[in-house]
């Protein structure tokens, strides 16, 4: 039985998608698509590092580290406290809401509250 299938390895595939790109749009378009593909990437990396420095920004001067998932709304907050130096035991819920949001600057988000 013959077995008709390419045996092609990674490498070769960009020289047959190069030889391929360069048959399909000419010689004449090859260095005007570069220098796109070359901008595009250079929008990326710009807007990606972007990103990175405002998350570190935001982060900065909260100490917060997970371990690994969040199962409950009490674990989320009671990791919240930690990071922010709070006592948590003994203290409900809403108690743990509202002394976060004082903490990180916020005001209460009490929905039974509407002063």
């Amino acid at each position: 039985m013959h077995d008709f299938s390419l045996n092609i390895l990674g490498n070769e595939w960009f020289i047959i998608a190069f030889v391929a790109i360069v048959l399909f749009l000419g010689s004449k378009r090859l260095p005007e698509l570069s220098k796109k593909i070359g901008q595009a990437v250079g929008e990326y990396n710009k807007t990606k590092n972007m990103v990175q420095n405002e998350f570190q920004t935001a982060t900065t001067g909260y100490n917060i580290n997970v371990q690994g998932p969040v199962q409950t709304e009490r674990q989320k907050l009671e990791m919240i406290a930690k990071s922010l130096d709070v006592d948590f035991l003994n203290k409900s819920d809403d108690e743990l809401r509202n002394i976060i949001a004082s903490k990180m600057g916020r005001a209460s988000h009490d929905p039974e509250n509407t002063t």
